[in-house]
């Protein structure tokens, strides 16, 4: 049997649907057109970058950016080529006391004291070297009776070289007369011929004692006087030694070489020092010096004498080079900087820093830019100069050069602006894009 159709729950009657509220609208077609935009947006962001692409490729084959890079413009002007570098003030005469022997020490000064010219600063007792010395005086004493006693013998000896001249002599002039005599009587024949022949000889043989006796008083001379210079000059040579160990004994005592200050002591108080060791130094407050530390690409330019200038505190003071270190140690060399006489500063102190700067030579009106590492990668025979947006590589010359510029002989111009750092990401490229400006 079939079922009646069920009716529908009837509706209370006042409470009314919301059919009469709704309204038929058209809605617009706008959902076919937005793919079309997003795909011609694309599209024209693809063209660009392509365009952007190909720009780059026409000008470079590579993009760096100019955050990356240091720019400097061509300039013509004075290139001072200078030096500017922190020194630090050191004693120009500090030098450190030793001991000449071993021995027990004696400080008589401390660290800091201020000393005289020639004030005993220590003393060091050594028995060792003082016996030395009373030995060596002994033997100078016996040296010196040996060569006075060889004295007195050449003495000696010439005075009986000349008795026995003069006795000579006498002799002589008695032949003389006695001869004379013979003659006159054998002229008036008182005596014979052989007489007078006898006192002929007799005056001949007084004549060669007078020539042997002139003869060994010369020889008695020259002998004595070799005998007595030898035993002087061995007595002289040891009075050089007592001297020597004289000035040895006298610096056991350390004495101040100039009015200064005591810096370091080195050696403890009774302690025993051994020979050559050092005991204390000295600072000579008077005359100071700079020392600073110059690249090694400067340092063949640096002479002894070439000015200088040392400030402090908010004053420059006139200078000069004063020498120069012949060693290169980690790519500096060290050079020394001396006041101008009369221009020293008041109360400087060891170790106090200055700033220094030292003026190689001034070349007027010459091309120049900033100096920067493209000077090294780049040898100085090229530059990356900017032509718009692209950093174009061009050979040049480069001359002399200062701390903060460089001389341009040729390949640039007034008013070009060269890539000074940063070229390294280059890689040797003629073109180089440069992005960011």
């Amino acid at each position: 049997m079939s079922q009646p159709a069920s009716n529908p729950p009837s509706r209370p009657a006042g409470i009314r649907d919301t059919t009469g509220q709704d309204t038929v609208r058209s809605v617009p077609r706008t959902g076919r057109r937005r793919p079309w935009l997003i795909a011609g947006i694309a599209a024209a962001l693809v063209v660009a970058a392509v365009v952007w692409l190909l720009t780059g490729w026409a000008s470079g084959a590579r993009s760096v950016d100019a955050q990356r890079l240091r720019f400097a413009e061509v300039t013509r002007g004075d290139l001072v080529r200078d030096i500017a570098a922190e020194g630090r003030v050191i004693a120009a005469n500090s030098p450190t006391l030793y001991a000449i022997s071993g021995g027990t020490l004696t400080l008589k000064v401390v660290a800091g004291d201020r000393v005289e010219k020639g004030q005993a600063l220590a003393e060091i007792d050594s028995p060792e070297l003082r016996s030395k010395l009373a030995q060596e005086e002994a033997t100078l004493a016996g040296y010196e009776a040996e060569a006075g006693r060889a004295a007195l013998d050449a003495q000696l000896r010439q005075a009986a070289a000349r008795k026995v001249l003069d006795q000579a002599r006498i002799d002589r002039t008695a032949a003389q007369r006695d001869l004379e005599r013979y003659q006159r009587a054998f002229e008036g024949g008182a005596v014979a011929q052989v007489d007078l022949a006898r006192a002929q000889d007799t005056l001949q043989k007084t004549e060669i004692g007078v020539t042997s006796a002139t003869e060994d008083l010369g020889l008695q001379g020259r002998g004595a006087g070799l005998d007595t210079r030898n035993k002087q000059l061995v007595a002289e040579r040891q009075r050089s030694v007592v001297a020597e160990m004289r000035r040895q004994v006298d610096a056991l005592t350390l004495r101040a070489p100039f009015d200064g200050i005591v810096g370091q002591v080195q050696a403890v108080q009774s302690s025993n020092v051994a020979a050559n060791a050092p005991v204390l130094s000295v600072v000579d407050l008077s005359v100071f010096e700079v020392e600073i530390k110059v690249p090694e690409s400067f340092a063949r330019d640096l002479e002894i004498g070439m000015p200088a200038e040392l400030r402090s505190v908010g004053t420059t003071y006139p200078a000069k080079v004063s020498a120069v270190s012949p060693e290169v140690v980690n790519g500096e060399v060290v050079a020394r900087l001396r006041f101008d006489a009369g221009s020293q500063p008041p109360g400087l102190r060891q170790s106090q820093r200055l700033t220094a700067r030292i003026l190689l030579d001034t070349r007027k009106d010459v091309l120049m830019v900033a100096r920067g590492p493209f000077l090294d990668q780049e040898g100085g025979s090229a530059a990356y100069v900017m032509d718009g947006n692209t950093a174009v590589r061009r050979p040049i010359t480069a001359g002399a050069s200062s701390l903060s510029a460089v001389e341009i002989i040729e390949g640039l111009q007034p008013g070009d602006r060269v890539v000074v750092a940063g070229t390294d990401q280059f890689d040797n490229a003629e073109r180089i894009r440069i992005s960011g400006l």
